[in-house]
């Protein structure tokens, strides 16, 4: 009877301490790659769900470090861009010299870009993917995805230009040829690329006029009928340069 009561307290013992024993790397290994068996499958949440099973036992830093990058790119692949943002700049912040930021500058950009708002709103998401590509260029100017990246920075200055476009505009509209100018202005050098320029030449062209200053509102009247002798924002200038004399 002394004996059977020792086994059973050695069981139980043993039963208590087998809970608190820290998971082995072989299971976060099976974890690793059931995630990746997800992944493969397209079965995002899935994979995610694994790969942030690995997370919690932290079985070392670069086992963890990989859960982390591709619970981010699960995020990236299945579009939620906002998710795979967080999870590419905490990733960024703590591997910052890690051999896969190609990838991930480069996805972080495509994030910020996919999630971009029309030019009348808030152009924070633009400025951040602007930055993203910029900082890939400057690190791996010769990657191959170097057209992809100029092209998205091209359109995310145009979005930004836009923007200004769309505030200088509203100033003149209302009658504020001073706060128009300002905005405006300084676009003319920044965004030489700006496919709405002819738009942009008519507003200041008007604002000068509005203002008072013909000759600055000449100079711009002349370069759209030079540059865009087909815009119908050259046609607008013509109307209204005649209605003045």
């Amino acid at each position: 009877m002394h004996f059977m009561l020792l086994t059973s307290f050695f069981l139980l013992l043993m039963t208590a301490c087998s809970s608190s024993v820290a998971p082995s790397p072989r299971s976060a290994e099976i974890l690793m790659s059931e995630g990746e068996t997800f992944f493969a499958e397209k079965r995002y949440d899935e994979a995610i769900a694994a790969w942030e099973k690995v997370r919690e036992r932290y079985v070392s830093p670069e086992m963890n470090a990989l859960a982390e990058l591709k619970i981010a790119e699960a995020h990236f692949l299945a579009e939620r861009y906002i998710e795979a943002v967080v999870a590419y700049e905490s990733y960024l912040k703590t591997h910052s010299d890690d051999l896969h930021n190609a990838n991930v500058l480069y996805n972080l950009g495509v994030s910020y870009h996919r999630e971009m708002l029309a030019p009348m709103r808030d152009q924070t998401t633009t400025k951040n993917a602007l930055s993203a590509f910029k900082t890939f260029l400057a690190r791996y100017p010769a990657d191959p995805r170097r057209p992809a990246v100029e092209k998205f920075m091209a359109e995310e200055m145009d979005a930004l230009a836009a923007h200004e476009l769309h505030i200088g505009a509203y100033y003149e509209k209302k009658g504020v040829s001073t706060a128009a100018i300002a905005r405006l202005e300084p676009l003319v050098a920044a965004y030489p690329n700006f496919s709405r320029r002819d738009e942009l030449y008519f507003i200041l062209g008007s604002a000068y006029l509005h203002n008072d200053k013909s000759e600055l509102a000449a100079e711009y009247f002349n370069r759209l009928a030079t540059e865009y002798p087909e815009s119908s924002y050259t046609r607008k200038a013509q109307k209204l340069v005649a209605e003045k004399l």
